[in-house]
């Protein structure tokens, strides 16, 4: 049987990740030092995994209503109100997902007909362009500078706007490079949103990591931008809770009864144990983040001060928990850096490539790493640099 014959050309054509298929030259290998994957390196706090098991001993393991568990909206409400200043009733404005990656399909699914254009900006996370050609939408690539500090540019996304625009996608703090962006500089890219009349994603998971500017800075906050905002959010990065699979998106009643329709179909629900932990993190787990937090800024230091010593030119990042240096000086493709890298000296991380294209010529770092791990690993890579 000629199984490409079956398979969808829509997912025939989308590529598999760049992380994942470099990761797979991992496996099997000892004394291998991980600065790739972007996982947390803490356990979940002891309450919030205490809360799931005294869930599952209570017998909570029911479905729950397509949106969520009303007691998560609520606490969600709240928690959103405290950290962003933005209100949502939990009764038709919060739609509880597993993670953020299915709230963001569900919202492409939801908004996009085919041709339809998504702006997004690069480097990103790899799923975003996935996502949007599962959508059967057009994606549209801006692309971010080093001497921006890999901040997106208002003038950039008017640059690209045609008619078939629809969506904007936005990620701060970003994923690969940390970039974080001003108030000023999300006042200018609302404007351009209002004026072309489009609807943002705005991909908030690491807010609660920023340690320099404004935590909790979000387009949806500036003027006029709620109604035309989804807003996503989850619990993997900041309360190191990736398994546990749990995200959230909150909008206009209307937005979210579309992105239900999807979920009742393809989830009917996030975990009901999943869920009760969530509750958990929300109310008693801000003093366990903030430990994280300031574990992660040392850690940001340390390695922006090792990588610039050593020649690997890095800007400070302002949020997430990745470094992004640029390694071009050595006539090695970021690929090919990251191989040899890999191959010499048993450190792994992910070739800028892996995060669009013009990432070429830079490589992710993850700091979610033992400090005493991201040590050993710089003391690798410093030598490896001195060979090359």
């Amino acid at each position: 049987m000629n199984y490409q014959e079956k398979i969808s050309q829509t997912v025939g054509s989308i590529p598999r990740s760049g992380i994942r298929d470099f990761f797979e030259l991992v496996i099997g290998r000892e004394d291998v030092i991980s600065l790739g994957v972007g996982e947390p390196d803490f356990q979940t706090p002891w309450n919030i995994r205490e809360a799931a098991i005294y869930s599952l001993e209570k017998g909570q393991t029911s479905y729950t209503s397509n949106l969520g568990l009303l007691s998560l909206r609520k606490s969600i409400s709240k928690y959103v109100e405290n950290f962003f200043g933005l209100t949502y009733d939990p009764q038709n404005e919060v739609l509880v997902t597993v993670g953020v990656s299915e709230a963001m399909d569900l919202a492409l699914r939801a908004l996009c007909n085919p041709g339809d254009e998504v702006i997004y900006h690069e480097p990103c996370y790899v799923s975003y362009s996935p996502s949007v050609v599962m959508a059967h939408a057009v994606p549209v690539v801006v692309a971010t500078k080093k001497e921006d500090g890999f901040a997106l540019q208002a003038e950039d996304i008017e640059a690209v706007i045609t008619p078939r625009s629809k969506v904007l996608i936005l990620n701060y703090p970003t994923n690969p490079t940390g970039a974080i962006a001003s108030k000023e500089e999300l006042a200018e890219i609302a404007k351009v949103c209002v004026k072309h009349d489009l609807i943002v994603l705005a991909d908030e998971i690491y807010s609660e990591l920023t340690y320099e500017g404004e935590a909790g800075l979000s387009i949806t906050q500036m003027p006029g931008m709620r109604e035309r905002t989804i807003l996503l959010h989850g619990f993997s990065k900041a309360f190191a809770m990736t398994g546990f699979r749990m995200g959230y998106a909150c909008a206009p009643p209307e937005l979210i009864e579309a992105m239900m329709k999807i979920h009742q179909y393809a989830m009917l629900c996030a975990p009901i144990t999943s869920q009760a932990a969530a509750i958990e993190a929300l109310e008693r787990g801000i003093p366990a983040v903030e430990k994280m937090k300031e574990s992660y800024e040392i850690r940001r230091n340390y390695m922006v001060k090792r990588l610039n010593e050593m020649g690997l030119d890095c800007h400070l990042p302002g949020g997430a928990f990745y470094v992004f240096p640029e390694v071009t000086r050595f006539g090695l493709t970021s690929h090919e850096f990251a191989l040899k890298l890999l191959e010499q000296e048993d450190v792994a991380a992910v070739p800028g490539t892996a995060f669009g294209a013009c990432g070429e010529g830079f490589l992710r770092c993850c700091y979610a790493t033992a400090f005493d791990q991201l040590e050993v690993a710089l003391d690798r890579i410093e030598r490896f640099v001195g060979n090359l």
